[in-house]
């Protein structure tokens, strides 16, 4: 049976916002932007590559609390905020969700969507909230959230990858506080799926177990 998943932020690992039923299915897409170059004399344009653009995934998302009593929006509001501060809101004083303004970063928070080996370095896009049951009380205890996730990478990582040299990476790693195998990947390699070459390397069993001030050797890319 597959784990929970859940998401978090890149920058904050230890804030798990879970998801209580994981998703029947996920779709990635990913595409590739051409420009038709027109030349006299040919019967057709030819193709010429302009830019990749990034990979999406979209899910959805199921909540229901009938059974504890609560209302729903406890849980998807961790995810969407948008009310953050208002009398609709069901986050804690001050507290934001997953897609509000990071009053430090002046915007939405990077973030990781992980289920099981399936890291995915993203921003939240959008979300649409569809509530399908209330109590009584008039408050919802069902909901579904139909999540589209962009793909996040860093330029200075993109840059690194178009070179075919691969001696600046770092040898070595020494962990701090907060700090997980697939942030450390998503830094060094620019992907967090990445977090098993560590994890081997250095003989890690439990990827969220890190003891901070150990140092790890991070492995060359091949």
């Amino acid at each position: 049976m597959l784990v929970k998943a859940f998401l978090t932020r890149k920058d904050n690992p230890l804030l798990i916002v879970p998801c209580l039923f994981n998703p029947k299915e996920l779709s990635v897409e990913k595409s590739n932007q051409f420009a038709e170059v027109n030349i006299p004399g040919l019967p057709s344009p030819v193709f010429q590559f302009v830019r990749g653009n990034a990979r999406s995934v979209t899910m959805d998302l199921f909540f229901d609390t009938y059974e504890l009593g609560t209302d729903v929006r406890i849980f998807t509001d961790r995810i969407t905020g948008w009310d953050a501060g208002s009398m609709f809101s069901k986050l804690p004083d001050a507290a934001k969700g997953l897609m509000d303004i990071d009053s430090d970063l002046h915007a939405p928070p990077i973030c990781l969507f992980i289920w099981g080996a399936f890291i995915f370095q993203c921003i939240i896009e959008r979300v649409s909230k569809r509530f399908t049951m209330f109590v009584p009380e008039g408050f919802p205890v069902r909901a579904t959230l139909s999540v589209t996730l962009k793909e996040y990478r860093e330029v200075d990582v993109q840059v690194k990858e178009i070179s075919l040299q691969s001696s600046d990476l770092t040898n070595r790693w020494t962990v701090r506080q907060g700090d997980s195998l697939w942030s450390i990947a998503a830094r060094e390699y620019g992907s967090p799926e990445d977090w098993r070459l560590i994890a081997e390397k250095n003989g890690i069993d439990n990827p969220r177990m890190l003891t901070p001030g150990r140092e790890l050797v991070i492995p060359v890319k091949e």
